[in-house]
């Protein structure tokens, strides 16, 4: 098969022919038909994230976010058969530990990442581990392209809102109009929030003003907390950063009304390596939360799917463009100098 190799960090990946795949008894294969190029990605591509372990051993397959068809499935894997179209959370989880008998395997204590911790999606066919467990089924209205786009970014925003206990009627300011967050901005939309939208790139606003943001905030033109507390009449119920850099993070924070909470959901970069200041006081004297979310439990893949085949939830109208394996090193190129603008999806091998 073909594959997409990180050889060297920071260096073009190389097309690759490697031998096909094939299942151990609690594993499947699946023939990727699509797959999203994440900005985790590129994260991992760059030798980033080694603070969480998840700096990969090299040469690796990046990719985790996939949709595709079952071609091989092991002996002892139960509920699924050869042909199923399926997609999958790029964390795996065990299946066994604590969190996931409790119904929350993002939160696995044997967790690992598809492209960091083990080959990935940028292949034509990828190894599905603990298969039983981590494969999602989709409905027959939901395609590979629609499975990539939710694959990590979707899902995650779409978490992120849940986590947020997002109501009707509520302000949600959402630092950052990338993937993950231009689809916090439509799913806070679609449960009928009001959603103001921060960036530094005109046309990313525009994108989330299409997504359903009531208002946009330019990061560079504002003072984001001023901008938002006057656009709001004295804060966000609701704060989402999906960038993970301190001024994101700081801004988020100090754009609440009293009682607001703060989700976290974009991870730090190298100048950061997971630490950020904020400030104590306000956050204790204001009594606001500060929440974690990650990615999303595998069970509430039923709820998302079906608001996704119903229409309510479109993740393809972020699919910026379609493009073909060897089309990645122009893509993550692209993210480091921030000129991608909603999903690049590999449809091509």
């Amino acid at each position: 098969m073909k594959a997409a190799r990180v050889v060297e960090f920071r260096k073009p990946l190389i097309i690759e022919q490697l031998p096909d795949p094939s299942p151990s008894p609690q594993d499947a294969v699946v023939r990727v038909e699509a797959s999203g190029i994440c900005r985790s990605d590129w994260h991992g591509w760059m030798g980033d994230l080694s603070w969480l372990g998840l700096s990969p051993q090299l040469p690796i397959t990046p990719g985790h976010e996939f949709g595709g068809e079952i071609v091989a499935l092991g002996k002892d894997v139960q509920g699924f058969k050869l042909g199923d179209k399926v997609t999958v959370p790029f964390h795996y989880a065990c299946g066994h530990c604590e969190y996931c008998r409790n119904g929350v395997p993002n939160r696995c204590d044997n967790t690992g990442v598809y492209g960091f911790s083990w080959d990935g999606s940028f292949a034509e066919y990828v190894v599905v581990r603990n298969a039983e467990f981590n494969m999602i089924g989709l409905p027959d209205n939901v395609d590979a392209l629609t499975a990539a786009a939710i694959g990590c970014r979707y899902m995650t925003g779409y978490h992120g809102v849940m986590r947020g206990l997002v109501q009707p009627g509520q302000w949600v300011a959402v630092q950052g109009a990338g993937g993950v967050g231009l689809s916090a901005i439509q799913t806070a939309y679609a449960v009928g929030a009001h959603v103001i939208a921060v960036d530094v790139d005109d046309e990313k606003l525009q994108k989330a003003k299409q997504e359903g943001a009531t208002a946009v905030v330019h990061a560079r033109r504002e003072n984001v907390p001023e901008a938002i507390r006057e656009i709001t009449k004295g804060g966000a119920h609701v704060g989402i950063d999906a960038l993970g850099i301190q001024e994101t993070v700081l801004n988020s924070v100090l754009s609440l009304r009293k009682g607001g909470r703060h989700v976290q959901i974009g991870l730090t970069t190298s100048e950061e390596t997971g630490h950020v200041s904020l400030p104590m006081d306000f956050i204790t004297t204001s009594e606001i939360e500060i929440v974690g979310s990650l990615g999303i439990p595998h069970p509430d893949y039923r709820g998302l799917l079906s608001l996704v085949a119903e229409g309510r939830l479109n993740p393809k109208a972020l699919v910026e463009r379609e493009v073909g394996l060897e089309d990645v090193n122009e893509v993550l190129d692209n993210m480091t100098n921030f000129r991608t603008k909603g999903f690049n999806v590999i449809t091509r091998f």
